[in-house]
């Protein structure tokens, strides 16, 4: 646990909601059930609470925004794990995996995101959603043979997505063991020719 700082050494420079933000991911990580105060935090930041609620009006504010952040660190483990196998089909492959994988090590950052996160629309504006899912759209892209309909890609990306994320969930909840290459062989079945 950091130190708490006596108020005297209030957090005066830099950015505060970074450093909330790093915080709160450091304190979530360690829970089964995500949770986290707000005056908690500003405490052991060394600030007051009304300087954090300048940034995060309520409980909810700074649970949205760290979801959001996990997330975009699970999207930023899929970006990388999809370059280094060399796009395509492997990309994919890949980014499935990694899915899995950062759920198996972030169980309380990964269940952070699907108590926050609002509905998935995967006709909406790609900006509106994380990275991870962007990498999810990608790579099924790049996997998919040409001449499928958007609606053929829709039901391709929801079922890539359903796959690794019951399978992460199965996990997680106890009813399969974690094991990598059952991981590796239950993704790469995936197939997405058109019926």
């Amino acid at each position: 646990m950091p130190p708490i700082l006596p108020m005297s050494t209030a957090y005066h420079h830099g950015d505060l909601r970074a450093a909330a933000l790093q915080m709160g991911m450091e304190r979530i990580e360690n829970q089964d059930h995500p949770d986290l105060g707000l005056r908690a935090l500003a405490r052991d930041l060394g600030v007051s609470a009304t300087a954090l609620y300048r940034h995060f009006p309520n409980k909810d504010a700074l649970l949205d925004a760290l979801a959001l952040e996990a997330l975009g660190r699970l999207g930023a483990n899929q970006a990388k794990a999809a370059r280094d196998a060399g796009g395509g089909r492997n990309g994919f492959i890949e980014v499935g995996i990694t899915y899995v994988t950062w759920a198996v090590e972030n169980p309380a950052l990964f269940r952070l995101i699907y108590t926050r996160v609002e509905k998935v629309d995967f006709d909406c504006d790609p900006t509106e959603m994380g990275e991870a899912f962007n990498q999810l759209r990608a790579g099924i892209a790049a996997s998919m043979p040409e001449g499928m309909s958007a609606e053929q890609r829709n039901v391709a990306a929801l079922h890539a997505w359903s796959l690794v994320h019951g399978l992460a969930m199965l996990i997680l909840d106890g009813q399969v063991e974690y094991d990598p290459e059952m991981v590796r062989k239950t993704v790469v079945m995936t197939d997405f020719r058109p019926a």
